[in-house]
């Protein structure tokens, strides 16, 4: 008899792989779903990005393994772009390593520098991957509440009085999701204090930056940020390409060689014409994240009308590709009250619970539907 590995006790399988095949099942049934839940963009890339991939087939290295680490322009195009948009200079050929995704960043970092007798700081209510990969590589998770009285920001007196001897790194991710809380300078001044105060890596999450944000921060602003810190970006939120899985991780030369040993026994470089589109989104200018924030702000505020139908209270300066929201007092459960209305209404909405404990008494609606959809839901109520 052939048994799976003890790691796979740890984990469960990702909520949205579960509850969506409930939510195919009502759609093959003929229920007029709406999928208020997933944060997937439905806008389309830039035409000149998708010319970019079509116009690079006929070259003559595109079909063939490609750099462990990226095209250098590629490289270059990330690092430009955290120039021109954060004004933080890194270097292309040393301080950048494209990813397919940010999501497996997650992973190489945790191969890269976690024993299992290592501890992770990780944000409740925060990205379930940061818990489920520290998990499956058998180290530690330590949560550190997030509340809305704090404005969902770290309680840095809170975290001083943990025993932090054996924690490695420290998972943030700001602005925030799943509550669109934003950092300023000086939290990541503390965020970078802490880490060398207590020798932990400070990793950021960083990919909805410009999404109905007016302030886009990178930790990398901070000075010394480097000798501490790595940043995780996307093009998936920004640029609508999601599906093409293109990310990135920056930091100091020694932190990437790190993450390179990981990431090169892992897979054999990223296909040649998803680097040029990439290149080609990284080059796009402000006009693009207007006209993408245009669509959004007027989906937010369909959204906001259907979040107060509900009775729920919201933050209206949060910022990214969700509506956190807080449930009436007398719903006993996030899990219980999206059920029912996806029974009773056809609309999926995520609980806040799939985030962490803190998460309870919420729940998420995404942005990534159309405004005739949020119509309709409207009307159903």
């Amino acid at each position: 008899m052939i048994t799976t590995a003890d790691r796979l006790n740890s984990v469960q399988e990702y909520y949205f792989s579960k509850k969506l095949r409930e939510v195919n099942q009502m759609l093959s049934e003929g229920k007029p779903i709406i999928n208020m839940g997933i944060g997937s963009p439905d806008l389309l890339p830039h035409f000149s990005v998708v010319n970019a991939i079509q116009n690079s087939m006929n070259d003559k290295k595109a079909h063939e393994y490609q750099s462990y680490q990226g095209l250098p322009e590629l490289r270059k195009a990330m690092t430009t772009f955290y120039q021109n948009q954060f004004n933080v200079s890194m270097d292309f050929a040393s301080e950048v390593l494209p990813l397919m995704g940010s999501k497996e960043g997650i992973m190489h970092v945790s191969m890269a520098f976690l024993n299992k007798s290592d501890e992770v700081l990780i944000p409740n209510p925060g990205y379930p991957t940061y818990a489920s990969v520290t998990e499956l590589v058998q180290a530690k998770p330590v949560f550190y509440d997030l509340i809305e009285e704090n404005n969902w920001l770290p309680d840095f007196e809170a975290l001083e009085k943990l025993d932090l001897s054996k924690v490695k790194i420290m998972w943030v991710c700001y602005p925030h999701m799943p509550t669109g809380a934003n950092a300023t300078k000086e939290v990541f001044e503390k965020l970078i204090a802490f880490g060398k105060k207590h020798h932990i890596l400070i990793v950021n999450d960083n990919p909805y930056s410009f999404v109905l944000n007016r302030n886009p921060m990178s930790i990398f602003q901070v000075e010394g940020a480097k000798e501490i810190a790595l940043e995780l970006n996307s093009l998936s939120k920004s640029f609508n390409m999601s599906g093409w899985r293109v990310g990135m991780i920056l930091g100091n030369k020694t932190f990437l060689e790190a993450v390179l040993k990981v990431k090169s026994n892992m897979d054999s470089g990223m296909f040649y014409g998803i680097q040029k589109g990439a290149i080609e989104a990284l080059s796009l200018d402000k006009n693009w994240f207007e006209s993408q924030n245009e669509v959004y702000s007027k989906r937010r505020n369909l959204l906001f009308k259907l979040v107060e139908k509900l009775g729920c209270s919201y933050d209206e300066k949060s910022v990214g590709l969700f509506i956190w929201a807080k449930l009436p007092k007398d719903i006993a459960s996030s899990e219980g009250f999206i059920d029912e209305i996806l029974i009773e209404k056809n609309i999926f909405i995520t609980p806040g619970t799939i985030f962490g404990s803190n998460g309870e008494g919420y729940i998420r609606f995404s942005l990534c539907i159309e405004e005739e959809k949020i119509k309709e839901a409207l009307a159903r109520f």
